[in-house]
């Protein structure tokens, strides 16, 4: 699935930046970290948190994706690497279904750059989506696909965006039914996807017969 992008068609690509660093796992967090603030300063977090995350995202690809060779590591390792990562956040939100109780909402720091810097790390921009993304981008050949694959990150920023700004009318009502029930879904196949992840790692490096 993983293996190349030449087998991974742009759909599956941006899926997996949807899976990785999409909105749905944003909007309960967001809300929580902003319950206390004004329309106002909402909007404000929001926007910063975008222009960060996207311009992070961005930069962590590419200086990963040229520290990745300037160090010679084998794109299956990082492979891995992103796929226990993923593994270990799939099995949290699984399991965080079952906890009889949730922690007390955090509070953010009073400077909005300082907030947005919080809800942006690790929450919008997490280790395992940049290290899918320097994947991909490593294993495209072709400057336009690339830059394909930049646009989608982009597009999947600006869903980010949507999600925070009207986090608290998302998580209102039915909705937030969908949400939860979709967040579910979301951690069993998120643990799903890291298992194959780890398996074409494996697979790559040789550990594993491909069949």
């Amino acid at each position: 699935m993983l293996e190349t992008n030449s087998l991974l068609g742009l759909s599956g690509i941006f899926t997996l930046m949807f899976v990785m660093l999409g909105p749905l796992k944003i909007v309960g967090p967001f809300a929580r970290l902003t319950h206390e603030v004004d329309e106002k300063t909402l909007r404000g977090i929001a926007l910063r948190t975008f222009c960060i995350a996207t311009i992070a995202a961005i930069l962590g690809t590419l200086i990963g994706h040229l520290l990745l060779r300037n160090w010679e590591i084998p794109v299956p390792a990082l492979l891995l690497t992103g796929g226990l990562i993923f593994f270990v956040v799939g099995m949290r939100m699984v399991l965080e279904q079952y906890q009889p109780s949730h922690a007390p909402p955090a509070e953010l720091p009073p400077s909005p750059m300082a907030a947005a810097m919080r809800v942006t790390f690790p929450t919008v921009v997490t280790p395992y989506g940049i290290a899918a993304l320097i994947v991909l981008v490593a294993n495209s050949h072709d400057t336009r696909r690339t830059l394909v694959i930049l646009a989608m990150l982009l597009g999947v920023m600006l869903l980010n965006l949507l999600a925070m700004l009207y986090a608290r009318r998302l998580l209102g009502g039915a909705m937030a039914m969908v949400l939860e029930v979709l967040g579910a879904v979301l951690g069993v196949l998120q643990v799903a996807l890291a298992v194959s992840i780890i398996f074409v790692a494996l697979r790559e490096m040789g550990a594993l017969h491909a069949r």
